[in-house]
């Protein structure tokens, strides 16, 4: 079986080809945040004049709205979004220079406002500023860089900071790399896991995987296109060459990219291949695996409430991963026992 993938032509970075790599082109940190400067990522603009974003008459609760930003297309922002970025009374972002970017595109004045930079290397120095804003009753944007707060994201610290001080906290739901790619991917959908980033070592990094391969979800994992072909060969090790899985790159931007598959033949495929930008690897679950009886039991239980017997078994052999018949039968015994 080989890789089903889109053509896609391989050239030089266009304007709006992110990468998950640090660029040249970098901003300087906010002035009294002791910060390192944060790469940019690109945003694809519609083409055609950029208009001015009329926001919604209602004013912004107080609170912290975390908001989701575009992962490529700078299109994909939420007119809520836009509603709370040209009206809250302060705005944070992990990178400030990407987020004034999207603002222009759409036309959401600034004002006398300020943006202040949130990222891993400010935290600590940055969260009391916007906890004091919070306790004033003010409202509060935190954008991440590119898709939603707090998904491979240093929002975490932050919203757990809020909650604790007793704070209202809100999300302006939107992009998300993680389901764009389980979308696209063709692979189950209904139990996922999101492991984020592997370890960049090799012996850390399959000893890692392997503790995922037994997992009967549908495995969601980011990598960096340097350590693709790596991450791949090492998915090949833990999981095994057979397991179906996809590689979506540059999602919703100009030169997206899905590759599908066995990960013995993605791995093939990207060994010598010199790939650029963001990536997200989805990886089938565990099929076959010994079932635990009494798992099996209370899921057949719940599925036979709601399904006749034939559905229920297909639904939860799907589920846990199961052979049907092994679940037909045991859905069988159930049955009888009654």
């Amino acid at each position: 079986m080989t890789g089903d993938a889109t053509p896609v032509p391989q050239t030089e970075s266009e304007p709006g080809s992110g990468s998950s790599e640090p660029t040249e082109d970098r901003v300087e940190a906010d002035e009294g945040t002791g910060a390192d400067p944060q790469p940019a990522a690109s945003l694809e603009a519609s083409p055609g004049p950029r208009h001015t974003h009329n926001p919604a008459l209602k004013p912004i609760a107080p609170g912290l709205h975390f908001v989701a930003t575009p992962i490529g297309a700078a299109r994909d922002i939420t007119l809520r979004a836009l509603d709370i970025l040209a009206g809250a009374d302060l705005i944070a972002a992990e990178d400030t220079r990407t987020l004034r970017h999207l603002m222009d595109i759409h036309g959401v004045p600034l004002g006398d406002r300020q943006i202040i930079a949130y990222h891993d290397h400010n935290g600590e120095q940055m969260r009391p500023r916007i906890l004091r804003a919070l306790a004033m009753g003010k409202s509060v944007a935190y954008a991440s860089e590119a898709g939603t707060p707090l998904v491979a994201d240093p929002g975490y610290q932050l919203g757990r900071a809020a909650i604790e001080a007793g704070h209202k906290v809100l999300a302006a739901p939107g992009p998300s790399a993680v389901l764009a790619a389980l979308t696209v991917s063709g692979l189950p959908s209904d139990r996922f896991l999101f492991a984020g980033f592997a370890p960049s070592t090799a012996s850390a990094r399959l000893r890692w995987l392997e503790d995922l391969a037994p997992v009967a979800a549908t495995v969601i994992l980011y990598e960096s296109p340097k350590r693709i072909s790596d991450l791949l060969g090492a998915l090949v090790q833990s999981f095994g060459g057979e397991r179906e899985a996809a590689v979506c790159r540059e999602l919703t931007k100009r030169f997206e990219e899905v590759t599908r598959g066995p990960l013995a033949t993605l791995a093939a495929d990207f060994a010598d291949r010199s790939v650029k930008g963001e990536i997200v690897v989805v990886i089938d679950r565990a099929r076959g695996r010994k079932a635990d009886s009494a798992d099996l039991d209370a899921a057949l239980k719940d599925a036979l409430t709601r399904m006749r017997l034939k559905d229920a078994a297909a639904a939860v052999a799907e589920t846990l991963g199961l052979p049907k018949r092994e679940v037909y039968q045991a859905a069988l015994r159930l049955g009888n026992d009654e």
